[in-house]
């Protein structure tokens, strides 16, 4: 673990600043990372010194005042250098977030050295048991998708487990890096990076302090803090998550053009109006996406999330994750075959772009079925009222 218990050092302006100078590192070792499918040791420490970890820490554990729009645009500055730095540090803060859940013995365990403890996270278990004892559970199981799990402190991986009527119920377990071990499954077309591996746990045991329900983390209840950006659901915030890399590396792809448009022109070779038109409609559409994903931030940044403002928030980031992808597709075609080339930056945004909005929380269409089931439901009872 790294980091002491400290006073917060951040401002809005200071953690933007700070997320920005970790995303040079980031961007010059980008293609590298990309090659070698993991993150140097440099680029997460950076992401860690910049304040990624302890960014949704409580602030009684030594937690930085950020809010989500915040979050959201410091995200993004890293994005434009490396799309899979970006992930991490984006994960890094939000499953923080996810460990305020946890009773106070188990968050006291988690940041005793101070609130920039590495946690990861993973709900896709393909075999997962738990079974109660006296006194916590004996966990075992393998998880996918844990991204950055070769940095972690921490990890909090889900299981079902029989509920007080009988019912499975899904719980949720913190467990800490000597009881978990990696296997390396991560080998995607974009996003390489991210190191998404599996986690494997066998036989440990789990005190019940270091576990929660699952319904109350995504229902944003039983928090151990009183801030406002822990007691939002889980799915009024999830999308800005895994949207904000997406805008990041859209941006980048954003610069990589207009450096290319600029280049041709200083040849004496104008630009068509084709690929000026195409740079221009992406230039739109990424600043549209921005716009969604800061209001989406600033209404929980505000207040308690209504369902109306989730369903919308799912539809928004959902919604500008389409606009993103859309954008940097027009880009990379727009770059013919330079942008093909595999030593050119802009086939890799490319490639994580696409790979990035699969990710199951930006699907639009549940997010849209979501969305319109509140008015369709008022209306069917009016109807039979």
């Amino acid at each position: 673990m790294t980091g002491m218990l400290l006073a917060p050092r951040t401002t809005s302006d200071t953690f933007v600043s700070a997320a920005r100078a970790a995303g040079v590192p980031a961007g010059r070792h980008a293609a590298r990372a990309d090659r070698e499918r993991r993150l140097s040791a440099d680029v997460v420490e950076a992401l860690v010194e910049a304040g990624f970890s302890r960014a949704l820490v409580p602030a009684r554990h030594g937690g930085e005042p950020t809010d989500f729009a915040t979050l959201t645009e410091a995200v993004a500055a890293v994005g434009e250098g490396c799309a899979s730095a970006a992930w991490i540090g984006s994960l890094l803060a939000y499953t923080a977030r996810f460990a305020a859940y946890l009773p106070a013995e188990a968050q006291a365990e988690i940041w005793a050295d101070g609130p920039d403890s590495r946690l990861v996270s993973s709900l896709v278990s393909t075999a997962a048991t738990a079974r109660a004892t006296d006194s916590g559970w004996h966990l075992s199981g393998t998880w996918t998708y844990a991204s950055g799990v070769e940095f972690s402190d921490w990890a909090l991986v889900m299981a079902m487990v029989p509920g007080a009527d009988g019912k499975p119920q899904a719980r949720f377990f913190a467990v800490p890096r000597s009881a978990y071990r990696i296997e390396e499954t991560w080998d995607t077309v974009g996003m390489r990076a991210t190191g998404s591996h599996t986690l494997v746990v066998d036989e440990v045991f789990v005190p019940t302090h270091r576990t929660c329900l699952m319904d109350d983390m995504f229902a944003g209840r039983g928090a151990v803090s009183d801030e406002l950006r822990h007691s939002q659901p889980t799915f009024a915030v999830n999308g800005l998550t895994f949207a904000a890399p997406i805008l990041g590396a859209a941006r980048g792809a954003l610069k990589l053009s207009a450096r290319a448009l600029a280049e041709k022109a200083a040849r004496g070779s104008e630009p068509s109006e084709t690929q000026r038109i195409a740079h221009a409609r992406a230039a739109g559409e990424i600043d549209a996406a921005g716009l969604l994903l800061t209001r989406a931030a600033q209404s929980v940044d505000r207040a308690k999330a209504t369902d109306d403002v989730l369903v919308r928030n799912r539809r928004d980031c959902a919604l500008a994750t389409q606009l993103l992808v859309g954008a940097v597709d027009t880009l990379f075609r727009g770059g013919g075959t330079r942008s093909q080339s595999a030593s050119d930056p802009l086939q890799r945004i490319w490639r994580d772009a696409n790979s990035a909005a699969s990710h199951m929380v930006l699907q639009f269409e549940p997010a849209a079925l979501a969305f319109t089931r509140g008015p369709l439901d008022a209306a069917r009872a009016e109807k039979s009222s």
